[in-house]
């Protein structure tokens, strides 16, 4: 019923936009999938409002004439290059030209159609360079991070970690590492991984980390996760892997949590970074996407060298070992994540949206 009344106000829409003035809407073209990117429309719509823009979420091309679209998923606009007779922004998260053939096309594709694109949003200043270097103009790239909503999220109390902890299933004594991220291809099992999510790192990491927390347990949400829970299988660590329906229930899992660890290769968050500090949650993280930006070491989290799993789990080590230094990371990270929320972002939203669509 409710897929029914999506496709008929999206029609009504479509009928509506006959008698909209041109760019005095924003349309923001969603993912497919139930999924991170589809819950970042849904928070960016929500800012919208707040700033006085009229906005509107689809899954749907709906083919807006004069309009003003934000693209969520940059690989609907740059994958197949088609001339838009509308206002086109997207952000561009990730993506290594120097290691990821894919990204590396879709920047050639920017720097080839750059004066058709109105807008881009990156939100670290790795990525910012890379799209930079296309010859986009500078003035059409704006660094905004990916934010919070920090309504969805609280630090946990004793009381709430063990409610979490016996309803998973999970020892009240154990160590608990968090990875909340998909890192399988697809959208199935996820037996292949997705190397750039550094699965295999990981399993490296917490590995070495068993040797000094015999009690070591991992807990696992996101689909496609299959890589990852045979190779913990295969080390002999137990684990809980709880798939969500509903995206902003992950902040229920944080509760259950000692550590969260970023092992990827290339992120533009991730989203579990300014998640744990929201909860409470120490982070040990690589030098990648927006952890580059706003961890400083051993201030509000950790950051090791991409692929070096004796370093990271060096610094787990240190955060459960060390209650002072565990407390200093937990405090200092609230503060970042607050920093970071949506609500501090509308400034920078507005001047997105200044020239790109009328409000």
């Amino acid at each position: 019923m409710r897929k029914k009344y999506s496709n008929l106000k999206e029609i009504q829409y479509g009928l509506q936009s006959f008698l909209w003035k041109p760019h005095s809407r924003l349309l923001i073209r969603g993912d497919s999938a139930a999924w991170s990117l589809m819950w970042d429309a849904i928070e960016l719509d929500k800012i919208c409002k707040q700033i006085g823009i009229k906005s509107l979420v689809t899954r749907k091309n709906l083919a807006f004439r004069n309009q003003s679209v934000f693209y969520v998923d940059r690989r609907r606009i740059l994958k197949q290059w088609q001339k838009k007779n509308h206002k086109v922004a997207f952000p561009y998260y990730h993506g290594n030209p120097l290691k990821d053939l894919e990204s590396k096309d879709m920047l050639s594709t920017i720097s080839r159609h750059h004066k058709e694109i109105d807008k881009i949003q990156v939100t670290n200043s790795l990525m910012e360079g890379y799209v930079l270097n296309t010859g986009i103009d500078p003035n059409k790239i704006f660094r905004i991070p990916i934010g919070i909503n920090l309504s969805l999220f609280e630090q946990f109390t004793r009381e709430s970690k063990a409610t979490i902890r016996q309803k998973l299933g999970i020892p009240e004594s154990a160590v608990v590492i968090g990875s909340f991220q998909k890192d399988g291809n697809g959208w199935e099992d996820g037996s292949t991984p997705k190397l750039i999510k550094g699965p295999d790192t990981f399993l490296k990491t917490v590995k070495i980390l068993r040797e000094s927390v015999p009690e070591l347990f991992v807990l696992l949400t996101g689909p496609a996760r299959g890589y990852v829970k045979k190779g913990l299988e295969k080390i002999g660590i137990p684990y809980r892997h709880e798939i969500l329906d509903d995206y902003t229930t992950i902040a229920l899992y944080y509760k259950a949590l000692d550590l969260y660890i970023i092992s990827s290769r290339d992120e533009g968050g991730p989203k579990a970074l300014l998640e744990s500090m929201a909860s409470g949650v120490p982070v040990v993280s690589t030098k990648v996407g927006q952890a580059i930006d706003l961890i400083t070491h051993e201030k509000n989290g950790c950051l090791s060298e991409i692929e070096a799993p004796e370093e990271l789990a060096h610094h787990a080590q240190l955060i459960l070992q060390n209650q002072h230094v565990k407390a200093r990371l937990v405090k200092n990270g609230f503060l970042t994540a607050q920093d970071n929320a949506y609500s501090n972002q509308l400034l920078l939203w507005q001047n997105f949206f200044n020239g790109f669509v009328n409000f």
